[in-house]
């Protein structure tokens, strides 16, 4: 499977990037294409240009972010403030355009989606949040916001899974090691 694997994180060696790479790892043991993009190695403009807005509704936009032809997406980021990272966020906003992601309906109907070959997402994401506040008074907004609200108009038959390290902040060696491990289990079902 063709998988592209965005890892939204500022720090080199922050829990982000550690679990970046354990699913980079397992997803290549399985045999899988990967390729990796990390945002802020790359030094990703996030901000849409006045330029892309304008032309919006006149696509085609270039696929910079290579979304035809993959099979398979995962995103690794922080929740912060119970939403994305504004790096992962304007990365969305660049790269989910008119003419590579979906088509605008005539008449300002339904988008019609594009990515039909997107068939597997997965969002693993840390947060300070103990699993209550974020699945219980919160309500898990960046879960919803990612499937039905990004995934789903794009590429309707995609199964969208999500894994969520609560109080990160507070990690020890042996909780990281079980999510992993948990993790790995989740990848395997996930996208074989």
């Amino acid at each position: 499977m063709k998988i592209r694997l965005i890892l939204a994180h500022p720090l080199q060696d922050s829990l982000n990037a550690r679990l970046a790479g354990h699913v980079g790892a397992r997803l290549r043991a399985m045999g899988h294409d990967l390729a990796v993009t990390d945002l802020y190695a790359e030094g990703f403009a996030p901000a849409l240009t006045a330029d892309e807005r304008a032309r919006y509704y006149r696509p085609p936009f270039e696929d910079r972010a290579g979304l035809a032809g993959i099979e398979g997406l995962v995103l690794v980021f922080p929740t912060w403030w119970f939403g994305l990272p504004a790096i992962l966020k304007g990365w969305i906003d660049r790269s989910f355009l008119p003419g590579v992601a979906y088509d605008h309906a005539p008449g300002g109907g339904a988008m019609v989606p594009r990515l039909t070959g997107l068939t597997r997402v997965m969002a693993i994401t840390t947060l300070g949040a103990p699993w209550w506040y974020d699945r219980v008074i919160a309500r898990q907004p960046v879960h919803k916001a990612l499937k039905w609200g990004v995934i789903r108009p794009v590429a309707p038959r995609a199964r969208f899974a999500m894994a969520a390290f609560h109080r990160a902040e507070t990690a020890t060696e042996p909780r990281i090691a079980r999510f992993e491990s948990r993790l790995s289990r989740r990848l395997t079902l996930h996208f074989s």
